[in-house]
């Protein structure tokens, strides 16, 4: 399936970034696909963020990068997706995900367990409860009978599984519509990533062409050495931050970083900051995260495409509304196309 090249602004609703509902009209007037609604860090739920923008829009997908199947029971986020699909018939995705321990078991206090089998049964649950079936859904983790959805999404609505590990990619092909890979399926590792996905595709008789390839691209634009420098510190205390959580460390195993995994460990064993962002190289920080003038940002944009991305979810970096508001145009219908050929 050729799919027509997609670029979509993930918005940031954390206070003083004007990053949240009035930004997402925005991205809709200057010509961004999609609108990215992330579900972390306490900042607004994206169901009901979702909610608003549906109403307030009439042409953007609006995404979910992504809810965690652990907080939310099945039938009840179905009832909430229901009112989006209403309200923006054909432009609404729901992007799941296992999440992690750190933000699932010490922030919800619910318990972190068989987040595979997890998240299978999840999409399996809603699956039935979107096809208008009363529920009769007895699993491992999850149970739910006699629950029917009164008014049914229309068309449906298509279900993202966010992913790194090979495991979840192969179910993500198995099960989704598409996938949400992060800036932790680096460009050099996204051939491996198509493979999982492909794997699972086929035993559900698709290939992996038949998914939509979303990758959320965390990125600063910078414009001289003194800010590219500045990028790179951001990334890296950034890089520590996601190394706390064992999936994300599991995945830099996978990447080739065993002793900086081990570092890592060892100084978050000691509550040693210092000791874990200084095992982050300067190599680390580059192969992962985005960084530099617009151009440079435009072609790695573009290059992501050329290797299988289907649509990318910007998400700028920023701690003021200005810096915000800047890097997201650098990405807006009138800085770049997606369709365009990449020079050279």
């Amino acid at each position: 399936m050729v799919r027509r090249k997609r670029i979509g602004l993930m918005l940031w609703p954390a206070p003083g970034l004007d990053a949240d509902f009035e930004r997402g009209r925005w991205a809709e007037q200057v010509g961004f696909d999609d609108v990215w609604l992330p579900d972390a860090e306490g900042m607004q739920d994206p169901i009901a963020l979702a909610a608003t923008l549906a109403v307030a829009t009439q042409r953007v997908r609006i995404c979910t990068g992504v809810v965690p199947v652990f907080n939310r029971p099945a039938p009840i986020l179905a009832t909430s997706v229901s009112v989006i699909a209403h309200h923006a018939p054909g432009r609404f995705v729901l992007g799941l995900g296992s999440s992690t321990g750190n933000m699932v078991d010490r922030w919800y206090g619910v318990p972190f367990q068989r987040p595979l089998t997890h998240v299978r049964e999840y999409v399996q649950l809603l699956r039935q409860i979107f096809a208008g079936e009363k529920t009769a859904f007895s699993g491992t983790c999850l149970r739910s009978h006699g629950f029917r959805l009164q008014t049914l999404p229309t068309p449906p609505v298509p279900l993202h599984l966010g992913a790194m590990g090979p495991r979840m990619l192969q179910l993500a092909g198995e099960l989704a519509d598409g996938v949400v890979l992060n800036d932790f399926t680096p460009p050099d590792r996204l051939a491996f990533a198509l493979e999982q996905l492909d794997i699972g595709a086929q035993r559900g008789g698709r290939r992996v062409e038949d998914l939509e390839i979303v990758k959320r691209r965390a990125y600063i634009v910078t414009s001289n050495a003194v800010e590219y420098a500045a990028a790179r510190e951001f990334f890296r205390r950034h890089f520590a931050f996601y190394a706390s959580a064992p999936a994300y460390q599991e995945v830099m195993l996978q990447l080739g970083y065993a002793a900086a995994v081990a570092e890592i460990r060892a100084g978050y064993a000691a509550r040693d900051r210092a000791r874990v962002t200084a095992a982050i190289s300067d190599d680390m920080v580059a192969r992962i995260f985005l960084f530099g003038s617009a151009d440079q940002c435009h072609a790695q944009a573009r290059a992501d495409y050329a290797a299988g991305i289907s649509a990318l979810a910007m998400s700028p970096q920023a701690d003021t509304a200005e810096a915000f508001a800047y890097s997201a145009g650098v990405f807006a219908a009138a800085a770049f196309n997606p369709e365009q050929t990449p020079r050279g």
